[in-house]
């Protein structure tokens, strides 16, 4: 097949941040640009594409996964949850949200939503988890501003 040749699509149905989308995608389209290209919502960020950084993490039916590995088509039938599906209707920030900015777990923001889903995932499952599972919840995600203190730190503020 040349590079000019279409590639046939695949009709899919996802359920995001509780929509409903159906959408035709290719084969070869990876969920982090389904998230962020055909739907538009842009808060998951694209950072390295090799599931390296954590920056386009979200919940895939409750789990946690890096949206740059994934195919749209394997996501066909399945719930996701992106960073933009963590504020309430009113737009009110979650406790989490609210402990990032009150603890200055974030500076330049770029891996923050992955930050906020890996530590949703981590309190959904573990509601008072200890320093040391906070810090293994995190270890998927790289961030260069913050040296990872406070963002434990605001974790950590919210834990029960």
């Amino acid at each position: 097949m040349d590079a000019g040749t279409a590639v046939a699509g695949r009709r899919i149905t996802v359920e995001v941040n509780g929509t409903l989308y159906e959408r035709e995608v290719e084969p070869r389209r990876l969920l982090i640009h389904f998230i962020r290209d055909d739907l538009n919502l842009t808060g998951s960020h694209i950072g390295c594409d090799t599931g390296n950084c954590g920056a386009c993490s979200v919940l895939y039916d409750g789990t946690l996964v890096k949206s740059c590995m994934l195919l749209a088509v394997q996501a066909d039938g399945s719930s996701i949850r992106t960073v933009e599906g963590l504020a309430a209707d009113d737009a009110t920030l979650t406790p989490l949200q609210q402990s990032f900015s009150d603890h200055h777990a974030l500076q330049c923001g770029y891996c923050t939503p992955g930050m906020l889903m890996s530590a949703t995932a981590l309190l959904e499952q573990t509601p008072s988890p200890s320093e040391e599972e906070i810090r293994k919840a995190l270890q998927g995600n790289i961030c260069r501003c913050t040296g990872y203190w406070n963002i434990i730190e605001a974790v950590k503020a919210v834990a029960k």
